[in-house]
């Protein structure tokens, strides 16, 4: 199964990302580059949650949602068309808000350091990449007919990269713990984005875009 970032390397990945910046106002290398880091630490605070029996349910149900089913994939020009539409964004607020907790503006104050776009616009950006996020999982989980934690699990695990390196882990992780401070998620993502001599996987696609080739 393809991961994330290569769905983001893809056609419907470019229209996504030339979506959601025109939405926003944004230029399309930053938002892609948003996108790139937001959409792994995403997923990994949502397979976080589903680890424990009622996460698992929750998102299982909202997966199972006809909101969900991955047709909102199908008419990204119509999405993007007119400006999207206020009841995706309400949606997406929503998804944000049960993967994320309070720990939704660290990760926007952690990934606007990181990318230089204001917070407010890394807000907008996943506000918007929130719905589509569950629209893939949604199409994923009904093709492989997963219905319960393990089937979840696997299926988030198969679009992070399944065996992605401790590396790649501990900088999603810092970002989700991190106090708002900044510091550690300036340590690991120096780590992940800076000078490290492998340059594959999810760091080696961050290095890239940040200019650490």
């Amino acid at each position: 199964m393809a991961g994330i970032l290569d769905l983001l390397n893809s056609d419907l990945g470019k229209t996504i990302i030339s979506g959601v910046a025109g939405q926003t106002g944004q230029d399309e290398n930053k938002t892609g580059s948003v996108l790139t880091m937001a959409l792994p630490v995403l997923m990994q605070a949502m397979k976080r949650n589903s680890a424990t029996p009622q996460g698992a349910e929750g998102l299982l149900s909202a997966l199972n949602n006809n909101k969900h089913d991955g047709s909102i994939l199908d008419n990204l020009g119509g999405l993007f068309g007119g400006g999207v539409d206020s009841n995706v964004l309400d949606d997406g607020q929503k998804i944000l808000g049960h993967v994320l907790g309070g720990k939704q503006q660290n990760v926007e104050n952690a990934l606007s350091q990181k990318s230089g776009m204001d917070a407010g616009s890394v807000a907008q950006i996943l506000k918007v990449a929130a719905p589509i996020l569950m629209g893939v999982l949604g199409k994923q989980s009904r093709q492989q007919n997963v219905n319960n934690s393990t089937g979840l699990d696997g299926l988030l695990g198969g679009l992070l990269g399944g065996n992605s390196q401790q590396q790649e882990q501990s900088f999603l992780e810092s970002i989700l713990d991190a106090d708002g401070d900044g510091s550690v998620i300036d340590d690991v993502a120096g780590m992940v984005l800076g000078g490290n001599k492998k340059k594959s996987g999810l760091g080696g696609l961050l290095g890239g875009l940040f200019g650490g080739k």
